[in-house]
């Protein structure tokens, strides 16, 4: 999955691909490179972020959905909010990726029709906060019962449990040791779930703490942690650096013997 951020303050490149044209070259790029999905993003979640209204998300990704979906590629919006959702998938888009789990008033109902995946990730706080003070008394069980709960509820809903997929939310919420336990304890959250594991930890500022690297100085860092999470039963990974993350998928599943991602 290769991250196209639309937004000028994501936290590696924010303002690099605010215009259509810009963005679309962008992500040709990586499909040339391997990428399977392209996740759209037109609000930034980097901690601290400031929220933007739903018209002008919608503002900022929908053409840009519209053309890749027209060009044939798979596309996830990565959002929270309703009337984007369903803007979205009325354009087309294959897979909603929201950070809230569909937590959000009316974004479940949103999400129901059709036949689009969702990915349901784990947040503690909101992105303005979740930094602040992350707290847990077990970071793997209790992000394991918080997935097990949201996918009930989509179920119930009437969203079934092929379409669904689970990410652990590094680093929303969590210290690098939070970070590192779920990392370990992607096992445990596969099993219990069911579900393929989409892991988003490209160039992630728990690379600052363990490399001392900058935000684009990561790449070493973020194959380290692409391979551990594949090793740990990931099955989608979320890049910035799509060739050298597809080399490590390649590698991976010729060392481990399988025949390949699901």
């Amino acid at each position: 999955m290769g991250v196209l951020n639309v937004t000028p303050d994501s936290f590696s490149d924010g303002g690099r691909f605010v215009d259509v044209t810009s963005a679309l070259d962008h992500a040709a790029r990586m499909i040339d490179a391997g990428a399977d999905i392209i996740d759209v993003g037109g609000e930034s979640t980097r901690p601290g972020a400031a929220p933007v209204s739903a018209n002008e998300e919608m503002h900022r990704i929908l053409p840009i959905i519209e053309a890749l979906v027209t060009r044939g590629a798979r596309v996830s919006v990565d959002t929270s909010k309703p009337e984007v959702i369903r803007a979205a998938l009325g354009v087309g888009a294959h897979l909603v990726n929201d950070v809230r789990a569909l937590q959000s008033a009316g974004a479940l109902e949103a999400a129901v029709s059709g036949s689009a995946a969702i990915c349901l990730m784990h947040m503690q706080g909101t992105p303005s906060t979740m930094q602040e003070a992350p707290t847990y008394q077990n970071v793997v069980d209790e992000v394991t019962a918080f997935l097990k709960v949201r996918v009930d509820a989509c179920v119930a809903a009437g969203i079934g449990r092929d379409r669904l997929i689970v990410d652990p939310g590094f680093g929303f919420g969590k210290t690098l040791d939070h970070n590192l336990e779920l990392l370990r304890g992607l096992p445990k959250i596969a099993a219990a779930t069911g579900l393929p594991i989409l892991a988003g930890l490209s160039r992630k500022s728990m690379l600052s703490t363990l490399t001392g690297r900058t935000v684009n100085e990561r790449l070493a860092g973020s194959l380290a942690l692409a391979f551990a999470a594949l090793d740990g039963g990931a099955r989608i990974i979320r890049c910035h650096d799509v060739a050298e993350t597809c080399d490590v998928v390649k590698v991976w599943t010729a060392v481990r013997g399988r025949g390949g991602m699901v």
